[in-house]
């Protein structure tokens, strides 16, 4: 009888033991140029999903879920070591002051000029170097079971020219349904600008599969904001209709970045701002699906942001590695960053990326994984 008894308790302390397993672990990754630790934590929920982040640039490092066979697989682009992430800039990482372009060097703001590039050039994603190549301080949620991470950044007044001390936070967090969380917040003591997003790279066929072609993508979106032959908008919101930009139904990639547009030629690819329709400014809301046919794999994206970058990685040219010995060349993986539209503070007419003193900037996105066996299944409201 004793024996019958004890088995039951057994089995209940490993599962006990197992739910009660630490839900945010971390590790040494390496130590900067400059000589700063970084680690990499991980979140792992039930399911085995699991997810990693550097606190070098709060680098989005890996996402492994399963496939609809049950294999897991990270399906985000990674660079080998944190020396490939020193010399590749933004690669995954949160990207402020300022994702995206400022034109002309700067902007005027409460009729005071914000000198960024005394050349007057084009600023890209904040200055270099921007947040993607500072060490954040790392803050594992305490409490017993979550499996959230905040990374905070203090950005000085005046760093790459942007006015105003800001205190920024980002937040990960792992749902068991296999939804990631990143939440922004920021404060400043000036009025000054912000758009942040993350710049991570996906291949739902897995990081080392090759191209991402053949996987499917909708975007919530009916107009893109055109761009200069600098890569610069020039104000005028084009409509999909009618063009490779129309992924208001799923379209495979590589389907549509073939086809003759002069859009397409500037960017090299896709590389442009999509205008999200949204129920009401600031709610969070489905921007993005895509579907590998292959895998199976799924996701969903949902953003309280007006704008998502589609980007192809179209300058990749096959010199940079995966860490799983990979080469990595165009269109491997495609990002959606979540953001405002860019050079926004010289364009009135977009809607403003101003923050002043006694606000809070916040910013939502949703990223949830999942599987699916057909087109419709996956893209099912």
């Amino acid at each position: 009888m004793r024996a019958l008894i004890l088995l039951p308790l057994v089995a209940s302390s490993l599962m006990l033991s197992s739910l009660s397993r630490p839900q945010v672990s971390h590790v040494p990754f390496g130590v900067t140029a400059g000589g700063e630790a970084v680690e990499r934590y991980t979140l792992r929920n039930r399911r085995g999903t699991e997810v990693s982040v550097l606190t070098y640039g709060a680098i989005l490092d890996a996402v492994r879920v399963r496939d609809r066979r049950g294999r897991l697989d990270n399906v985000v682009l990674d660079l080998i070591d944190l020396k490939a992430h020193e010399a590749r800039a933004n690669f995954s990482a949160v990207v402020g002051r300022f994702a995206n372009r400022i034109s002309g060097g700067g902007f005027t703001l409460d009729g005071r000029r914000v000198v960024l590039d005394p050349k007057g050039g084009i600023v890209s994603h904040g200055g270099r170097p921007g947040f993607s190549g500072r060490v954040w301080i790392a803050e594992p949620c305490a409490t017993r079971g979550c499996r959230s991470l905040t990374l905070r950044y203090i950005s000085p007044d005046g760093e790459n020219g942007f006015p105003g001390t800001l205190r920024v936070s980002v937040t990960y967090s792992l749902s068991d349904d296999d939804t990631l969380t990143l939440d922004y917040r920021a404060t400043t003591d000036k009025p000054t600008v912000i758009n942040l997003t993350n710049h991570a790279y996906f291949n739902l066929g897995g990081a080392a599969s090759g191209s991402t072609d053949a996987q499917y993508l909708q975007l919530k979106a009916d107009a893109i904001t055109a761009l200069s032959d600098k890569k610069l908008p020039t104000g005028a919101l084009r409509p999909v209709v009618g063009t490779p930009f129309d992924f208001r139904r799923p379209a495979q990639i590589g389907a549509q970045i073939v086809r003759a547009d002069p859009q397409l030629k500037i960017g090299g690819g896709f590389d442009h701002n999509f205008v999200l329709s949204k129920p009401q400014p600031g709610a969070l809301s489905v921007a993005a699906r895509a579907w590998d046919p292959k895998s199976g794999r799924t996701l969903e994206l949902k953003t309280t942001e007006p704008g998502v970058q589609l980007f192809t990685g179209n300058g990749f040219n096959g010199t940079l590695n995966g860490r799983a010995g990979n080469r990595i060349w165009p269109r491997d993986g495609f990002a959606l960053e979540t953001q405002h539209f860019p050079d926004s503070p010289n364009r009135p007419e977009f809607p403003s990326t101003v923050l002043r003193p006694g606000e809070v900037f916040h910013s939502v996105t949703t990223i949830r994984f999942g599987t699916a066996k057909t087109l419709k299944e996956a893209f099912s409201d």
